[in-house]
This record gives structure tokens, sequence and C-alpha cells, in this order.
């Protein structure tokens, strides 16, 4: 499975309920095809949700969103809310162009479009008022006083930068990251150094300091060109460990942890347990000496967490449990009922090559006689790749809706095949199966990938009536002879992890 899957997946099974109740949308703009990119240029500074009307989380947003917009539509400037039904057939373009892979996804046009960015900020009527008020204010605060510094940095993290003047470049390259990341971190300056916290080290203009409610508290910027001002608030504003849970706060540490390419070490394990606190301090110390490294570090409740366990395919009985996923490969490394004290010596041996990778598989069943088979990640060779045969193959969910609906008409069609042996139709459990994402790429569920038996990898994204996946498949089958005829040999497909 490509990695942003298993990762929105993951992000899924975190989502905090939003309230829902009837509340009038009138305050939320309309939009289609015809009139966005209109508007869009009609407005400084416009909000547009894509969403789908049938998703579950757009439904919870709905009224959230409409009570933000009644609120925003009187603030100075007005803030325009608006929404765009990308599902439906006449706005269906608009997924591809502006890259909407799932619902809801909210975008912040500026400028008449010259400036595109993702929504990042709460999903709560009060989250997004505060959020988008501040987007639409300057991309940083002037500290007038030290009372206002102490209450800004007890509020949230915020970056401050002191300065000696406002015409130095160290100012303006400050306030060119501050408007350019502003939808991600809180910013101030101030030009007088009484003004700043200097939790025991006072700062010295020009400088850049984060404040911080964990870790170490503060960081200081050693770098403050633009470049560098990015990458230490990209390595210094999420905590060394992030904490897997419901709290909202967390959820900003969450998504920057999963939306960050890097390799990453996830420890599963009963925090309630007597021994918890000795594997959070051997995981904090292992988070020090490996990020500079290049790795992030993740701790979860495996009580809290059940969804995130299976996903990982976590034997039963076999936790605490350390995982690391490579970015590179996208392979799973896995260490089941690890002691805290055997957590270095494990980790290094990854670092040096030493682990072999780890492939999520449920047992291949004992019997496989229904109409549609059943592939597993152990007989995804056998089965499908090396099999010589035509295999259509629905990589599917147990809790998708869509997929129960297709499984009527796929049973049909093994029905129409079932004389033919040289076409089978079978089914693979992606969340209970580890995908090989070279092969294929699965973004949702379900997904239908055709094998045809020279071993040549087609996506099937047509209607799925039986008629014309039965026309798919007898269009694009071959036979395993094709090959042998001008190879000498049979398909060439690899198990490749």
């Amino acid at each position: 499975m490509a990695a942003h899957s298993w990762i929105g997946l993951l992000l899924m099974l975190l989502v905090v309920p939003w309230a829902s109740a009837a509340v009038s949308e009138k305050d939320v703009l309309v939009l289609t095809i015809e009139n966005l990119s209109k508007t869009i240029m009609d407005n400084p500074f416009i909000v547009v949700e894509f969403y789908a009307p049938w998703c579950g989380h757009c439904k919870k947003l709905a009224p959230e969103y409409a009570k933000a917009a009644t609120e925003l539509k009187s603030h100075d400037p007005p803030i325009v809310l608006a929404k765009l039904d990308v599902n439906s057939e006449e706005n269906k373009p608009l997924a591809s162009e502006y890259g909407i892979k799932g619902f809801p996804t909210i975008k912040i046009f500026k400028k008449g479009g010259g400036i595109v960015s993702d929504y990042k900020g709460p999903r709560d009527a009060a989250g997004i008022i505060a959020h988008l008020k501040q987007l639409v204010g300057p991309p940083s605060v002037e500290i007038t006083s030290a009372k206002e510094a102490e209450e800004l940095v007890n509020k949230s993290q915020l970056t401050v930068g002191l300065f000696k003047s406002l015409e130095d470049k160290e100012y303006l390259d400050f306030m060119t990251v501050a408007d350019e990341l502003r939808t991600d971190y809180q910013f101030a300056h101030t030009l007088d150094s009484s003004f700043v916290p200097d939790k025991g080290v006072v700062l010295v203009a020009p400088a850049v300091r984060l404040y911080k409610c964990f870790d170490e508290g503060f960081n200081d910027a050693q770098d403050l060109s633009v470049k560098g001002l990015k990458k230490f608030l990209e390595e210094k504003s999420v905590p060394l460990v992030t904490e897997m849970n419901k709290d909202p706060t967390s959820q900003a540490f969450l998504s920057k942890f999963f939306n960050t390419v890097a390799t990453k070490a996830y420890l599963l394990l009963d925090l309630k347990a007597d021994t918890a606190e000795s594997y959070r301090t051997i995981y904090g110390d292992l988070a020090k000496a490996f990020q500079p490294k290049g790795l992030k570090f993740l701790i979860a409740d495996s009580k809290e967490n059940d969804n995130a366990v299976k996903f990982f395919g976590i034997k039963d009985g076999g936790l605490p449990a350390l995982v690391v996923q490579d970015k590179d490969n996208n392979r799973k490394y896995v260490v089941h009922n690890i002691e805290a004290s055997d957590m270095p010596g494990w980790l290094q041996d990854f670092q040096d090559g030493k682990i072999e990778a780890y492939v999520k598989s449920d047992e291949i069943p004992v019997k496989n006689d229904e109409p549609v088979k059943v592939v597993v990640r152990k007989s995804l060779n056998q089965m499908v790749l090396d099999s010589g045969k035509n295999v259509l193959l629905e990589f599917y969910a147990p809790w998708c809706g869509h997929c129960k609906k297709l499984a009527p008409t796929l049973d049909a069609l093994a029905a129409d095949f079932k004389d033919d042996s040289d076409v089978v139709i079978a089914k693979m459990d992606a969340t209970a199966n580890d995908v090989p994402s070279d092969l294929f790429d699965v973004k949702g569920f379900p997904t239908l990938y055709f094998r045809t038996a020279t071993g040549e990898n087609i996506r099937y994204d047509g209607n799925r009536s039986k008629a014309d996946l039965s026309k798919f498949i007898k269009k694009h089958r071959t036979t395993a002879l094709e090959t042998a005829g001008s190879t000498g040999e049979g398909g060439d497909a690899k198990d490749e992890l």
C-alpha cells in the first residue's frame, strides 16, 4: 500500500467527533465548475470546501462550517466560506485539477488564486473562526509588552523574532517565512529584548526563538535565513516523541508527524502498565539519538488504538511492539514482545540493515471454494502474480460500504467465468494484508486491478456493473503461451515487498 494510503488510514482512526445539529447553510457560498474561477478571482481571500454529499465527515463538518460562515461574513474584511460538490459529474474534473484525494478537502485561495494552500486548522466552528481570523491578519503580531509576550507564550506554541530594526534582512526573511507558513505556525516579533521571555537564556538581537509546551520548552534558531528558519521550524515544532491519542491538542502534531516524509518508529504498548515509564524514558532517549539520523518517533497506547495495532499486523499477545516504517521502500520492520532495554540494540540493528522486513498477511484459508477466491499476502504470488491466469483482484476493506455493495456483482461475475480455467475473480483484504506498492496503487476501497496471464497490471476504473466488468476482462485477457512463445518462459512477476 502506498505510504499516503496508510498514513491517511491512521489519521482516520483518530478523528475527533464533531457535534452535528440542524444549522442553516445560507451563508456558505455554493460553487460549481462554472463559477469557481471567477469567484476566486473576485475574492482576495476565500475558503472552499470540496465535498461529496455521501461523505460522513462532510456531513459532520457542515453545521460547524455553516456557523463559521455566518460569523465570518461580518468580519472586516469579510471572510467568504464556500463549498463545492466535487463528486457531481459536472464538477469531477476539478478533483484532479486541485488534487482532491479525499473528503472533505478544504483549500484557501488568496490574491485571486495566486496563492493556494490547504486548510490545516480546527474543524469546529470556534476553531475555524479563530484560525481564519489569524490568517487574514498580519503574518506576525508585534509584541508591545512583556505581559503580552507571556500571555502569548502561555497560550500556544509561538515563534518570536527579536530584531534591531524592521529594515534588517533578518526581519524581512522572518516575515517572509511567517507569511508563507502562517497556516502552520503563530509568529510574533519585537525590537525590545525585555519583552521576550528569557527562560534562563537571554536573547540578543537578531534572534528567533520557538516557545513550545513540550521537550526543552524552547529552541533558538541558528540560521536566520528563509531556508534556515523553515528547516528549524520543521524539526523543532513537533515533540521528539509524538503521542497518538484523541486529544484535540495532539491532532496538529499527529498531522505533521504523518505528513512528514521520514523513516518512522512506532512504539505500541499499554501506557498504564507499571513498566510504561521505563519504556517512555528509553524511547525518548532513542528519539534524541536517532532524530539527527532522520528517524521520527511516535508512541501509542495499545488499549486506546486497537485499530493501529491491527493495522500494523501486531499478533495477539505480541505487545509491547516496536515498528519501523522505512521511507525509501515503505517496508515495515516489527519486533513483538520487546523489552525496554532491548529497544536500543534492535533499533541500531535496523539502522545497520540487520533486520528483515515484516510482511503482514492473513493465513492462507484452508478452504477456498467460494466463487470469488480469497487472496492473502502469503498466497499473492501463487494465486495472482505467478499464476499464469487472468485475475480480476479486488482490494477491499471489511468496513467499506461500497465493497459490500460490489460483493454480489463479483459473485455473479465469478459464476459466469466458473468454467473458464484461465480467468479468476479474487479479493484481498487490504487492511489485513500488505499490498506491494510497486505493483498496486491502493488509495481507497474498493480498488480493482486486472492481472493478465502475461503479467500486465491494469487498473480498472470503469463502471462496476457485471456487464462492464465482463467486457473489460474479455478485452484484456491474454494467455501465458503468448509470453512463453516470445521469451521461452512464463510470467516474470516477482514477490517484491
